[in-house]
């Protein structure tokens, strides 16, 4: 149960992403919300309250748990959810993320340990800038973008909704990133990558589109 005066928290996905977020909180969590119940690893104190929605009371505030390899579609789509349903989306910063004054975070994105946003950059809605991720300055990551751990957005760069920028990959300055595309880990992005396609390899070429 929730203290009293505090809406309930409640996270959404019960795997390896939420565990790091339930690591970063700063206030108690209420329960967790998955299509299946938790393995043995989740935290006994963060009860699984089943897989409906509706079960919640509406003033509860929820947090998307599920982090992505590759795609970014099932975080779109329980973020876009959660909204339907008329729930209020937070987000995550971790004490240890350096964001500059004028970086605008909106309250739903997720900012990881160690994550470094560099002056005017801009963000959308149910941003993951995941652990150690380097994003410099004038980036611009649109609704659902998921910035994996270590990678580099050099300055400049427009990443198109929903797309993947793989665990240490490497986008060079003034590159576009179409929407839904995915970088693969380790990546060398030096051209533009068209909206729903995927690249892999240093320099980065498409495998399909």
């Amino acid at each position: 149960m929730s203290a009293i005066g505090r809406s309930p928290l409640v996270l959404l996905g019960s795997g390896g992403h939420a565990r790091v977020l339930l690591s970063l909180l700063r206030e108690p969590t209420d329960g967790c919300i998955d299509i299946k119940q938790p393995s043995d690893d989740w935290p006994s104190a963060v009860p699984w309250l089943g897989s409906d929605l509706s079960r919640l009371a509406p003033e509860t505030r929820v947090i998307v748990g599920i982090g992505s390899v590759g795609a970014t579609r099932l975080r779109e789509k329980v973020f876009q959810n959660a909204i339907e349903s008329g729930f209020e989306v937070e987000g995550v910063i971790a004490d240890t993320a350096i964001i500059t004054q004028d970086v605008q975070v909106p309250r739903c994105a997720q900012i990881l340990t160690g994550a470094v946003l560099q002056t005017a950059c801009q963000l959308g809605r149910n941003v993951l800038v995941n652990t150690r991720a380097l994003v410099e300055h004038d980036c611009v990551l649109q609704d659902h973008v998921h910035v994996a751990v270590g990678a580099i957005l050099c300055g400049g760069v427009h990443v198109g909704k929903g797309a993947h920028i793989g665990a240490g990959a490497t986008v060079l300055q003034g590159i576009s990133i179409g929407e839904n595309a995915t970088v693969g880990a380790g990546a060398v992005v030096t051209k533009d990558v068209a909206p729903d396609t995927v690249v892999i390899g240093s320099p980065a070429r498409p495998i399909r589109k």
